[in-house]
């Protein structure tokens, strides 16, 4: 008879389970391991199996995932298998302890209810199931006893879970391997830890990089509709969408998918992003008039609010777009959009105005997020080196003075990185330079220990690369780098890189979440519930496409 679909993967990965699996000591059973199946559209179906010995463990766990698979009529695309490796007893009272000085949702061990692991839970069903998050507004781990409740009655058929505070329960790592129907590699897991559930990758190579900025690209490609507005997010712990919408996160996602496309050439990609251009560019931005034969250009988003980093994420896409495609079409629009800027910049002292009412122009707030300065200065930078209009290049300098005396560097701003690697390539004068090198010097620990993501450090830090090599090419100015630590620079970039691979959806951690299709690819932020939001995976993408031109380019900073 020939053997079953599942019965081939589990095949396939049972050598490197058996090889890397070991007994657990008494009390414990000597095997515990998870099986994980899922055809994809579903949550994973997870089954347990224990014993004293791996052949007889493997042969009651197969056989489990066999029946399971029977049961949900499920030909499975992804199996996972994961083994316990260590043990340590707590009490509910010290589970809750530790939880509390845990950020939510990175809390990286399994719990098993029972010292023979009848009822436990891997680290993937807690996290995906929300069983450890108690909201937005707690910072830290926390129990949430519905959750719980609810996934340990579909998982173990608990009719009540008792949270006694003096019980023991026991708190495990684990490690794990993966495969899928599509592929004949057998992928190692990293055990508990910031890495913990995800694929080993030591080192990050060019095509590893333009894999993931292609998935996460195929990802967006698929959240624009018809009409050209994309699904702005979703919360995949239950899926959900996130009703709400943004038309400054709108532009700026364009633009991520403009440099995404630059590296794929995909078809359903630069499909996807001319559905979203026209949207922006017929329904979201509107003409105003200034005076008497001058119109100027906004983004208008909700609450009738014109956003100036909205106006500038209009340049970077527009800009992007004529320089990959060649296209003139845009050229006066782009104007009427920095001439929107800079009816909000005092012409004095070069500050902006942040948010106006639409259509009166009135100012609405002064200020609201430093981020909207650097995107506007980016975004005027950009459009000069399109078109060399020299009003821009002068809007520029205006407002760097502010930035400058304002000491803005002190807010580490991945745009300002951005746009002051872009002014000094015109302008390659010695307080620029050091502006750029103050906004990151003093963040190069942050950057190389921050747990989170946090994606658009590597931004921050691909700018300022840019910056740095061509500074080292100017040597009348390379004593701007006497105060810097190009070791630890370069490493904190890399390390940033990497780290980013714990944000990424790969298919043996989605396939834990209500809706794995639905999510697989694209990038998310951990300690917001795993939310997936468009402008999320845009800082994701934009980070690696530096990234990827950076290892393409065969420095001798290389990863090690």
């Amino acid at each position: 008879m020939k053997p079953s679909h599942l019965t081939q993967l589990l095949a396939r990965l049972r050598p490197t389970v058996q090889q890397e699996a070991a007994a657990l000591p008494e009390p414990f059973p000597g095997y515990v391991l998870f099986f994980s199946i899922s055809d994809g559209k579903k949550q994973a179906k997870v089954v347990t199996a224990t014993g004293t010995d791996f052949a007889g463990t493997w042969k009651q766990g197969a056989g489990r995932a066999r029946r399971a698979a029977a049961a949900e009529r499920m030909v499975p695309r992804w199996v996972r298998v994961d083994w316990v490796e260590s043990v340590e007893p707590v009490t509910w009272r010290e589970l809750r302890e530790r939880l509390r000085r845990t950020k939510r949702n990175y809390f990286r061990n399994g719990l098993s209810l029972d010292r023979q692991f009848k009822t436990a839970f891997l680290e993937t069903e807690l996290n995906a199931n929300a069983m450890l998050y108690g909201g937005a507004d707690v910072e830290h781990a926390v129990l949430n006893e519905r959750n719980f409740q609810r996934y340990a009655r579909r998982r173990h058929q608990l009719d009540t879970v008792e949270f006694v505070d003096a019980e023991q329960v026991y708190v495990f790592s684990a490690r794990g391997t993966f495969t899928s129907d599509q592929s004949k590699d057998v992928v190692l897991l990293h055990g508990a830890g910031p890495d913990a559930s995800r694929r080993v990758l030591d080192r990050l190579e060019p095509g590893d990089v333009r894999s993931l900025i292609r998935r996460g690209s195929d990802y967006l490609a698929t959240q624009v509709g018809p009409e050209g507005r994309f699904i702005y997010g979703w919360h995949p712990c239950f899926d959900r969408p996130i009703n709400a919408y943004n038309s400054l996160r709108h532009a700026s996602t364009l633009y991520a998918m403009l440099e995404a496309w630059e590296v794929t050439g995909d078809a359903k990609l630069k499909a996807a992003i001319d559905r979203s251009l026209d949207y922006l560019t017929g329904t979201m931005i509107r003409l105003v008039e200034l005076a008497p034969s001058r119109m100027a250009a906004f983004l208008i988003d909700e609450g009738d609010e014109i956003k100036l980093g909205g106006n500038a994420v209009c340049l970077l896409a527009l800009v992007k777009y004529n320089e990959l495609t060649g296209t003139d079409r845009y050229l006066g629009l782009l104007d009427q959009l920095a001439s929107g800027i800079l009816h909000m910049q005092d012409a004095v002292s070069g500050r902006f105005s942040h948010v106006l009412n639409y259509p009166s122009l009135t100012v609405k707030e002064d200020f609201r997020i430093i981020y909207y300065d650097g995107e506007a200065a980016f975004g005027l930078m950009r459009l000069y080196g399109l078109t060399g209009d020299g009003r821009w290049l002068a809007a520029v300098e205006r407002a760097f003075e502010h930035f400058i005396a304002a000491q803005h560097w002190k807010v580490h701003d991945h745009w300002l990185s951005y746009c002051v690697n872009e002014l000094t390539l015109y302008r390659p004068l010695e307080r620029y330079y050091a502006f750029g090198i103050r906004n990151f010097l003093d963040h190069l620990d942050f950057v190389l220990n921050r747990i989170t993501t946090f994606p658009t450090l590597l931004e921050l830090m691909m700018a300022a690369e840019c910056m740095i090599a061509r500074l080292q090419r100017q040597p009348e100015l390379k004593h701007l780098l006497a105060d810097v630590d190009l070791d630890k620079f370069y490493r904190a970039l890399h390390a940033r890189a990497h780290h980013l691979l714990n944000g990424h959806f790969w298919p043996e951690l989605s396939m834990f979440f209500a809706n794995p299709d639905r999510i697989t690819g694209s990038f998310f932020i951990r300690h917001h519930a795993f939310r997936v939001r468009i402008d999320d995976v845009e800082h994701y993408l934009s980070g690696f496409v530096a990234y990827l031109r950076f290892l393409e380019a065969n420095h001798a900073h290389s990863p090690t």
